[in-house]
């Protein structure tokens, strides 16, 4: 990635290097909670509802190219079963690790003698921006990560039913008489002959009280 349009410190996401100086090994320890950017998480699945506190671990490393960011991102995200549609909720618990490169070094760390425009190169590289980063293209991808594609209530969940589309889970038993199609009409014509038999026992039953009665 090319280098990061202006930076405002003042943006939960931004993070300043500037305590560790450019010394090999030095290390920072921090802890921050955000309220969630909006979209965070796979849109229209599950994510990380806007405003929700996302709690942050991250460890900063100093090393000859620039700053390693290593952390770990805790959040309760929501979203909704794919199998039943009922609303659920989840523990996200999502760990990246991420280098933010000094703009003016190469890759062994030196300083670079003349700027050098290698798109290709920069395109997957994260820049520091006078001792600062942004974060929150890193943890957008991790929680992406971390979040399942199609979420589920519970592992055995049953579903729907796919005929009246009542809930599986409250009713275990729920179920309905299936009937082919191919014998629907054999089912009807034995119906008719059970009528027809039915009547014409009625009309015997009948014959034989009358001759009773004479």
């Amino acid at each position: 990635m090319a280098l990061n349009a202006r930076l405002d410190h003042r943006d939960p996401l931004v993070f300043d290097t500037h305590e560790l100086g450019r010394r090999p090994g030095a290390l920072q320890r921090l802890t921050r909670t955000i309220d969630a950017p909006v979209d965070l998480g796979i849109q229209g699945v599950i994510g990380v509802p806007e405003g929700a506190p996302v709690e942050l671990e991250l460890r900063l490393e100093s090393v000859m190219e620039g700053v390693l960011v290593t952390g770990t991102a805790r959040a309760s995200a929501k979203g909704e079963c794919v199998r039943c549609l009922e609303p659920l909720e989840q523990v996200l618990e999502a760990d990246f690790q991420e280098m933010f490169s000094y703009p003016d070094a190469d890759d062994r760390g030196r300083p670079k003698a003349e700027p050098v425009d290698d798109a290709e190169d920069d395109e997957d590289t994260l820049f520091l921006e006078d001792g600062l980063f942004d974060l929150e293209p890193v943890l957008r991808d991790a929680v992406v990560l971390a979040l399942p594609m199609q979420p589920v209530c519970q592992d055995d969940c049953p579903g729907l039913c796919s005929e009246c589309g009542a809930r599986l889970a409250d009713d275990p038993d729920h179920h309905h008489d299936a009937v082919d199609i191919r014998w629907a009409a054999l089912q009807g014509l034995a119906g008719s002959l059970e009528d027809g038999e039915k009547d014409e026992l009625s009309g015997a039953e009948a014959g034989v009280d009358e001759k009773q009665e004479k």
